[in-house]
């Protein structure tokens, strides 16, 4: 992978991750994280281990993305109120602000600084090695892992049809809870 594409990346990759935690919508701080991961799924494809970007794009960017998508529109978590200084446009201009600073520096280091990488086994990033890595050594923590996802996705389906008026909150104030019809 040229050094000018990776530094790119890598930039682009800091200012998503930024934007995850600095943005007040949760559906643009997700959007935020779909960029994050795409770029880090490119930088795997781009240093040969091209099943774990795909798999990274697959599963992280497309797969749980949704996920916390559907999670967000079920227990309808809207933005902070507050003052808002157009934080999307102040994003996007700092992610075009990288990509004109990754350009200068491309053209303007001189080609002696590029750093060279240590060499990898043939099987790095196959299919091969991954399955026999996940499910020997990473096991209990892979199977953890789904079980812990589908407790957070019945826990928002559960907090979802709950709703604001739940039978909770009216026998709290002494008057009888009412049947509920679907």
């Amino acid at each position: 992978m040229p050094m000018g594409l990776f530094w790119f990346l890598a930039v682009v990759t800091v200012i998503a991750s930024l934007g995850v935690i600095l943005q007040r919508n949760p559906v643009h701080c997700l959007l935020s994280l779909v960029v994050t991961l795409l770029a880090i799924a490119v930088i795997f494809i781009g240093e040969d281990a091209v099943v774990v970007g795909f798999l990274q794009a697959i599963v992280y960017a497309g797969a749980i993305m949704v996920l916390f998508l559907f999670v967000i529109w079920l227990l309808n978590i809207g933005a902070d109120t507050g003052p808002s200084g157009h934080l999307a446009l102040k994003f996007f201009g700092g992610v075009a602000a990288a990509a004109l600073i990754a350009e200068l520096l491309i053209f303007l280091l001189p080609p002696h600084l590029k750093v060279k990488f240590a060499g990898h086994s043939a099987t790095y990033g196959s299919i091969e090695s991954l399955a026999r890595t996940l499910f020997s050594q990473y096991i209990v923590a892979f199977e953890i892992t789904s079980i812990l996802l589908l407790i957070a996705i019945v826990g928002a389906v559960a907090l979802a049809r709950r709703g604001p008026g739940s039978q909770l909150a009216k026998s709290a104030s002494g008057s009888a809870p009412a049947e509920r019809v679907l």
